[in-house]
């Protein structure tokens, strides 16, 4: 196993990690430094990159690209980073290794080769605003996943009430990591592999995207050619004025 690791200016970061996950749609690992931001790929000999492209990815953005090789064990020190995490005081994300906590909505996750543990700041300010919703009646009806990952949010949607759930991702990895994760989890939704950069499936009234700024805004973009759409459509100007990091819609 190989890392290949990428660093590029902090003001190239978003559109750097948006090419990147192009060209590594299984994830990448995110590490911050003096004047530097690091994107990490994982993968054997053969299946990544070419450095060339990364070049191309990063652009002016880039400082350095470092291969090392990763020990054997890699497997199991991966377990020792991925710890349970209680989100807004009641849904319990953990491994499958992990036990379940007592009062808690038990929501299992083993990312797999997709991206999502719930970790993420992102992701956590996603589950957070899902049981704010819950919190006020509003856990009910169709929701939508755009770039569902391991199925960690649409998992949890699915838990807290919101039905149908239908998950979207470019990358076959992820809609096989999310369909395990739903088993696991007890829970039927919907997984449909889907380029969101070239068209959207139809939108319910509750939408999370738990995606880059660029990736929004492409999506943005489609929604303001296509037409109202519901609540989604009044989110779309926190998109639109800076580089903020992945947001939900």
């Amino acid at each position: 196993m190989i890392r290949l690791a990428v660093r590029c200016a902090p003001e190239q970061a978003e559109v750097v990690l948006a090419e990147l996950t192009v060209l590594a749609p299984n994830g990448v690992e995110e590490e911050t430094g003096p004047g530097y931001v690091e994107y990490a790929i994982y993968g054997g000999e053969g299946e990544l990159p070419e450095l060339g492209e990364i070049e191309v990815a990063a652009g002016d953005g880039l400082v350095e690209v470092v291969a090392t090789e990763v020990p054997d064990d890699w497997a199991d020190r991966w377990q020792d980073f991925h710890k349970p995490l209680l989100v807004g005081g009641r849904l319990w994300l953990r491994p499958s290794w992990e036990e379940p906590r007592e009062g808690a909505i038990d929501l299992v996750v083993d990312p797999g080769r997709a991206f999502g543990t719930g970790a993420h700041p992102t992701t956590r300010l996603c589950l957070e605003y899902l049981l704010e919703l819950a919190d006020g009646g509003e856990a009910h009806g169709a929701l939508t996943d755009l770039g569902t990952g391991s199925g960690v949010l649409a998992i949890a949607a699915a838990k807290l009430g919101w039905e149908p759930v239908h998950g979207y991702d470019h990358e076959q990895a992820s809609i096989e990591a999310a369909a395990t994760n739903a088993a696991a989890n007890g829970v039927e939704l919907q997984f449909e592999r889907m380029n969101l950069r070239e068209r959207l499936p139809q939108l319910p009234a509750v939408v999370v995207a738990n995606m880059t700024a660029p990736i929004l805004r492409e999506i943005a973009g489609q929604l303001s050619v296509g037409g109202s759409r519901g609540r989604v459509r009044r989110s779309l100007p926190a998109v639109a004025p800076a580089e903020p990091p992945p947001i939900p819609l």
